[in-house]
């Protein structure tokens, strides 16, 4: 005969699961909020590369047209719905209904960075073999910028993967706190959190995301760029969260959708940094 009968606490509370729960990136692109329809159109004017000229020899200023060049987002649906009998609720411990709207709003924003990263991912400019993050690495992806004339203006982006960033932590400039607006150390600024952190060295935004392509290997995909680069539209109310309850079925539900697409709008203003992140990666 057993001399003990022990018994079980549950707690009320649940603890989140490891999972990105935010959007990182979607402040780092133009966006446009779309009333109705299904594409949203962009626009870059330039000048073409036009050089001043002088007065012709009939005493007219020549005239000449501004390049102006139109590119199409498409918007398409996406949604994520979790749903769970009254059973499993009644059976199961914590507020099942909460995390079922907790983890839909997750999944979508998930799917926002992805989104944004797959299309960073298609620009043509990029810095060769990959090697390990370094000033040199960083330096040579913002010089690439400046010689196609991105403007220095507070709007450029650097998203590195945790590795990236780990090499980056070893470098003395990164981690002075006489170079960055912020200190590395000091409340984790670059990490993912819910909402969006960056540290700003070199007049960069630099975040480190765990979701860049390749990522933990020798082969992952950073970029710096700048906003006007990449757009990214979205329907205007935004994310449309609901929960319900099936009463002929019995069962309770979350649902979260978005219409969204994202397009580069300036290849030239965007920089793959192929890296190898190998070292850091898990055993």
């Amino acid at each position: 005969m057993a001399e003990t009968a022990y018994m079980k606490q549950y707690r009320d509370e649940y603890i989140h699961g490891f999972e990105r729960k935010a959007s990182l990136l979607r402040d780092a692109c133009t966006t446009e909020a779309v009333i109705s329809g299904n594409e949203a159109e962009f626009l870059v004017s330039d000048s073409g590369g036009a050089e001043a000229v002088t007065r012709g020899v009939n005493g007219l200023i020549p005239g000449r047209a501004d390049n102006n060049t139109q590119y199409t987002v498409t918007l398409s649906e996406w949604h994520d719905k979790p749903q769970k009998s009254s059973f499993n609720i009644f059976a199961s411990q914590g507020p099942q209904r909460q995390i079922m709207q907790t983890t839909s709003m997750g999944v979508i924003n998930r799917k926002i960075d992805s989104q944004i990263l797959t299309e960073l991912n298609t620009a043509t400019v990029n810095t060769g073999t990959a090697a390990v993050m370094s000033e040199t690495l960083a330096l040579r992806s913002k010089t690439i910028l400046q010689v196609s004339d991105v403007p220095w203006d507070g709007n450029l982006f650097a998203i590195v993967s945790p590795a990236a960033e780990a090499y980056l932590m070893a470098t003395d400039s990164f981690a002075s706190a006489d170079y960055v607006d912020t200190r590395v150390f000091e409340g984790a600024p670059m990490a993912w959190n819910d909402s969006l952190k960056y540290k700003r060295w070199m007049g960069i935004n630099w975040i480190s995301h765990p979701g860049v392509p390749g990522v933990g290997t020798s082969a992952e995909k950073c970029f710096m760029f700048h906003k006007s680069a990449i757009g990214h539209a979205m329907n205007a109310a935004g994310m449309d969260v609901k929960a319900g309850y099936n009463e002929e079925e019995d069962y309770s539900y979350a649902r979260c959708s978005v219409f969204m697409g994202t397009q580069i709008i300036q290849n030239s203003g965007i920089v793959v940094m192929n890296h190898d992140g190998s070292a850091f990666a898990a055993a």
